[in-house]
């Protein structure tokens, strides 16, 4: 003569909690996500700013080794070795101080 009435077994209770529950984890998890990216995206531009300054540096002792000067401008480099940097994300500050003296160069960061 069960089968009319009604039990309640707490059965609805755990549901409404475990949906609850549901509703603070997915923005939390959302948040994670994002901050996870950006640290993502900020490694991947400090990499990128050791590799353009280690690509120059190699140019630079490239062209002294094999011409018997330093390059005169970042231009020379581009045009006689081949580099290329992505010009909307750096600048690179290229000052030459002679033929036999070693050029100082400073990329930074435009944005």
């Amino acid at each position: 003569m069960n089968r009319f009435r009604t039990k309640s077994d707490g059965k609805g209770f755990y549901f409404l909690s475990r949906i609850k529950m549901i509703y603070l984890l997915c923005p939390l998890v959302l948040i994670l996500y994002i901050q996870g990216l950006s640290s993502i995206d900020e490694s991947t531009i400090s990499r990128q700013q050791e590799s353009l300054e280690t690509a120059i540096n190699r140019d630079i002792i490239h062209c002294y080794a094999v011409e018997g000067f330093y390059p005169p401008s970042l231009a020379y480099i581009e045009s006689h070795y081949g580099l290329t940097y992505d010009k909307e994300l750096f600048f690179v500050d290229y000052r030459p101080i002679g033929s036999n003296l070693r050029p100082n160069v400073s990329i930074l960061l435009k944005k």
